[in-house]
C-alpha cells in the first residue's frame, strides 16, 4: 500500500527549504529513475528516443538523454524551443558532451514522452497534438516521464494523450494516476525516488494504492475449528436468482462457514447452499440487492433487512429502493455499498435530490467518494470501475487492478458474495471491501482463457486457488 497525493509540489519544496536539496539534484534522481527501468528492461545499444518539451519535464528528458548516452543510442528530439532555465542548463550540460539535438521522430527501442509534466491545466495545441499522434504511432516501448502527455493534473484527457506502456512518476503517486478515462494511456505505474527515501519525502495522505501484496486471504489456521467459527451469510434470492446463487457461491468459495439463500419461492440451489424464507437467526451477515427485483414486499425487507442489526452488503437494486436506502441512516452498523457509475447516480438523486450523470462521476470520482463520505462517512462505499475506489471515515484506498475481463454480469454478484463472506467472519466494512476487491481483480486477472471468455463460475476458480500464491 502506497500513499497518493493530489500534488508533489509541497513534497518538493520541503526537499528544498527542509532538506538542502536543489531542484537540480531532484532533476538528476527523477532521470537515473527512468535510466535505471531502461538499463534493466534493454540491453546496451538499444535505441532510444527521448521527446522533450519546454519546460522543467522536458528537462527530466534531456537529463535522460545525457545519463543513457554513450551506453545507448540516444536521439534527443526538441520540437519545441527549450524556456525553463533547468531545460536551458540540462540542454547546454548534453551538448557539451557531443548529444546532438534533432526535431525529427524516427522510431526507437524505447519512445520517451517528456513534453507536460503532471501540472498540464490546458488542452493542447495543434502543434503538440501532431507530435503525440506521431510519437502514438511509433512502435517501440512508450514510457512517459511523470504522466503521458495529454493527461491533465486532474487525470483527464485533452482531448487525447501519449499512449503509455509505463509511466514513471517523481517522488510520490499522484491521484491524477487513477483516472479511469486515461487509464489505458498511463500504464504500468513505477514511482522512484527524488534523492530521499519515501519515507522522508511523503507527507501525511488519506488516498492510498493497494498493491497485489496487500490482499490477506481468510486463511484457516486453526486445526481444531467448525463451521460456525466462519459466520454465516445470508444472501436474499430475488427475481433474477442466478445474481444470488453466484453470490452464495461466492460467499461460501471465500471462506464463510456456512451460505443461506433467502428466497420468496423455491429455488434449486447448488447442494452446498441452504435455503429459507426467513433470515436464519444465527446468520452473522447479509447481503441484498442482487438480481432483487420486486421479489419481496417492502414490510418484509423492513422487517428482515432495514431493522435487523446484521452487518450488510446493498448492491444492484439496492440502490433503487428507499426502503433499503434508509439502512445508510444506521451509524452503528457495518454497511458496505457496492455501485458502479450508473447506480452511485440513481442512489444519489434518491438520497439527496441532487442530479449526477454517469460522466460527471466518471470524470471526478474522487470528489465523488468524498462528496458521499462527507454525508455518510461511516458507510464503506466501493464505487467500481477500472480504477475501484474504496472509501470510509475519510480514507480513500484505490485497487487499480482491475480488467477488462471482469467487464461481464455476474462479476458484481461475485464481489458481493465475496464481501458478505468476509463480513459474516468479522471483518470491518472496509477491510472486506478492500480484501474482496484485491481478491476480485487479482483472481480475474489470473484466469488464462480469452480475455473476452472470463464467466463468474471462472472468477471463483481462481478464487480457489489464490491461497497458493
Amino acid at each position: 500500500m502506497q500513499k497518493v497525493f493530489n500534488s508533489c509540489y509541497a513534497l518538493d519544496k520541503r526537499c528544498y527549504e527542509q532538506y538542502g536539496l536543489t531542484e537540480d539534484i531532484l532533476m538528476e534522481h527523477a532521470a537515473e529513475g527512468m535510466a535505471a527501468y531502461i538499463k534493466r528492461h534493454f540491453e546496451k545499444g538499444a535505441s532510444v528516443l527521448i521527446v522533450s518539451g519546454a519546460g522543467n519535464n522536458g528537462a527530466d528528458g534531456i537529463a535522460l538523454a545525457r545519463q543513457l548516452y554513450g551506453a545507448y543510442a540516444v536521439t534527443l528530439a526538441l520540437p519545441f524551443a527549450v524556456k525553463s532555465e533547468m531545460a536551458k542548463l540540462q540542454l547546454q550540460r548534453a551538448e557539451v558532451l557531443g548529444l546532438t539535438v534533432t526535431k525529427e521522430l524516427r522510431d526507437a527501442d524505447v519512445i520517451v514522452d517528456a513534453i507536460f509534466g503532471a501540472g498540464l491545466n490546458r488542452a493542447m495545441d495543434e502543434k503538440t497534438q501532431k507530435t503525440v499522434h506521431k510519437m502514438n504511432s511509433l512502435k517501440g516501448f512508450k514510457i512517459a516521464c511523470d504522466i503521458p502527455t495529454g493527461v491533465d493534473k486532474n487525470g483527464l484527457l485533452s482531448p487525447f494523450a501519449f499512449h503509455a506502456d509505463l509511466t514513471v512518476t517523481m517522488g510520490a503517486l499522484k491521484a491524477s494516476l487513477y483516472v479511469d478515462e486515461s487509464k489505458d494511456d498511463i500504464g504500468e505505474v513505477l514511482r522512484v525516488d527524488l534523492g530521499v527515501s519515501s519515507e522522508h519525502y511523503e507527507d501525511e495522505s488519506n488516498t492510498f494504492v493497494l498493491e497485489a501484496s496487500d490482499m490477506k486471504l481468510p486463511t484457516r489456521t486453526v486445526r481444531a475449528a467448525h463451521k460456525g467459527d466462519f459466520g454465516h451469510a445470508g444472501i436474499f434470492c430475488g427475481e433474477k436468482e442466478g445474481a444470488g446463487i453466484i453470490a452464495g457461491t461466492a460467499a461460501s468459495r471465500f471462506g464463510a462457514g456456512l451460505t443461506t439463500l433467502i428466497v420468496h419461492q423455491k429455488v434449486t440451489p447448488p447442494p452446498y447452499l441452504m435455503h429459507a424464507t426467513v433470515v436464519p437467526k444465527n446468520c452473522t451477515a447479509l447481503a441484498v440487492g442482487m438480481g432483487l427485483g420486486n421479489h419481496f414486499e417492502g414490510e418484509f425487507l423492513q422487517d428482515c433487512v432495514v431493522q435487523s442489526h446484521l452487518p450488510i452488503v446493498l448492491d444492484a437494486d439496492s440502490f433503487y429502493s428507499t426502503v433499503l436506502l434508509s439502512i445508510l441512516e444506521q451509524k452503528e452498523r457495518e454497511i458496505v455499498i457496492t455501485p458502479h457509475p450508473k447506480e452511485f447516480s440513481a442512489l444519489w438523486e434518491r438520497l439527496t435530490g441532487e442530479a449526477l450523470t454517469v460522466s460527471q462521476i466518471q470524470r471526478d470520482r474522487f470528489g465523488t467518494v468524498q462528496k458521499f463520505n462527507a454525508k455518510y462517512p461511516h458507510v464503506t462505499l466501493l464505487l467500481k470501475g477500472a480504477n475501484t475506489l474504496v472509501m470510509q471515515e475519510e480514507k480513500c484506498y484505490i485497487n487499480p487492478l482491475g480488467n477488462a475481463k471482469l467487464s461481464k454480469g455476474g462479476s458484481g454478484d461475485v464481489l458481493s458474495g465475496l464481501i458478505v463472506s468476509l463480513l459474516a467472519q468479522g471483518y470491518t466494512g472496509v477491510d472486506a471491501a478492500i480484501q474482496a476487491s484485491l481478491a476480485l481483480t487479482i483472481a480475474s486477472e489470473r484466469y488464462p482463457g480469452a480475455s473476452y471468455a472470463m464467466l463468474p463460475t471462472d472468477i471463483m476458480a481462481e478464487i480457489e486457488k489464490l491461497e497458493a500464491l
